[in-house]
């Protein structure tokens, strides 16, 4: 049982920066006094983020939305912005990246996942996760914003690209958000538009608020005539990449205005013409195996039976940042070339340019 409420260990998350500089000069070690503080309750730790769950409700078919309080160390995080969850099951430590669809100053944060056919983790987290549990979440990270002049908005969104889009709005409502603004949401059926009652009512609310959906399995998908007719003079964007590249394009080619853009599919990848042998490296784990110039050095350190950190896979959220040691290595987005030693690299992102060493 918890010796404090969770609301008192986040006071006491604030006064713990003399423990700070003892670890981080030397003098405890970290871990040791993570020990202690859990005693004290369960989300409590010295530098990272742990959240206790309060609430489950589902927003759609396929959809959860869960509410989570953390601990005293989420840092200015904002609405739209995502965090890796990390959850352990059966031995193996998993990270995926969900949006922030709400964040309050109390501690309070929201989270929608949605099931993903297959889904290790998504199924885990909509089958089995309980109000109570403790998770643990990464430091916020993301530059999508609202728009800063008063310019009508659209936002146009097709899964589960909802949830950062919907993050904003809420906190631009709230904030007395008075442009015009225009949301529109794909999905494949009825059932999945996530926080429709939500949304409707904020439409009754706010006169300066449409909500449309269009659902892509009887036909209906948003097209260059259909985004033409849409008002708006900034766009905020998410979903999968075919359905962003798409809509972005023809937004260009109009001259309508400023952009955002966010997609969540795996990440397409230059490989080279022809892939050759390589070794493979990993100093810290005194491993040398035998690799491809054509896959990911994460992908390839996976499959040696080595567990980096790892979360988005696209190389945007820099969780699985390592330093390279030797070598050189190829960005599979852009084909450039990086042989600087001990210059830090994505591993999701980076493929072996001949034979390297990892700091891994």
């Amino acid at each position: 049982m918890a010796l404090l409420s969770l609301s008192l260990a986040r006071r006491v998350a604030g006064s713990l920066q003399p423990l700070r500089r003892l670890c981080a000069n030397g003098w405890l070690r970290e871990a040791d006094v993570d020990l202690c503080l859990r005693q004290l309750h369960p989300t409590l730790r010295l530098n990272r983020v742990f959240a206790q769950v309060e609430s489950r409700r589902w927003v759609a078919e396929d959809m959860l939305a869960v509410q989570l309080r953390c601990n005293g160390n989420a840092q200015a995080w904002r609405a739209g912005q995502h965090v890796q969850l990390y959850l352990e099951h059966n031995g193996i430590r998993q990270a995926r990246s969900y949006s922030l669809t709400s964040v309050s100053a109390d501690g309070r944060v929201e989270l929608a996942i949605k099931r993903q056919p297959g889904g290790r983790m998504s199924n885990l987290l909509l089958d089995h996760l309980a109000v109570g549990q403790v998770l643990e979440l990464s430091q916020a990270f993301g530059d999508f914003a609202w728009p800063q002049d008063q310019g009508a908005v659209l936002l146009l969104a097709a899964g589960s690209g909802i949830t950062p889009l919907l993050g904003l709005l809420r906190d631009a409502l709230a904030h007395g958000c008075a442009a015009p603004v225009t949301l529109l949401h794909q999905v494949r059926r009825q059932g999945q538009q996530a926080y429709a009652e939500e949304l409707q009512a904020l439409a009754a609310r706010h006169a300066n608020l449409q909500v449309q959906w269009i659902f892509s399995g009887e036909g209906q998908r948003l097209s260059a005539e259909r985004l033409a007719a849409l008002p708006g003079e900034h766009l905020r964007i998410c979903g999968p990449r075919g359905f962003v590249e798409q809509a972005c394009g023809w937004w260009l080619e109009a001259g309508r205005g400023s952009l955002q853009s966010e997609s969540f599919s795996p990440l397409q990848v230059l490989a080279e013409a022809e892939a050759s042998e390589v070794r493979l490296s990993f100093a810290r784990s005194r491993q040398q195996v035998s690799g491809s110039s054509n896959a990911s050095l994460l992908d390839q350190a996976e499959a040696a039976g080595l567990r980096p950190a790892h979360g988005c896979r696209q190389g945007i959220c820099t969780s699985c940042t390592c330093l390279l040691l030797a070598g050189s290595v190829r960005d599979l987005r852009s084909g450039e070339l990086f042989a600087e030693p001990n210059q830090p690299i994505r591993l999701c992102v980076s493929a072996p340019h001949g034979d390297v060493e990892i700091d891994l």
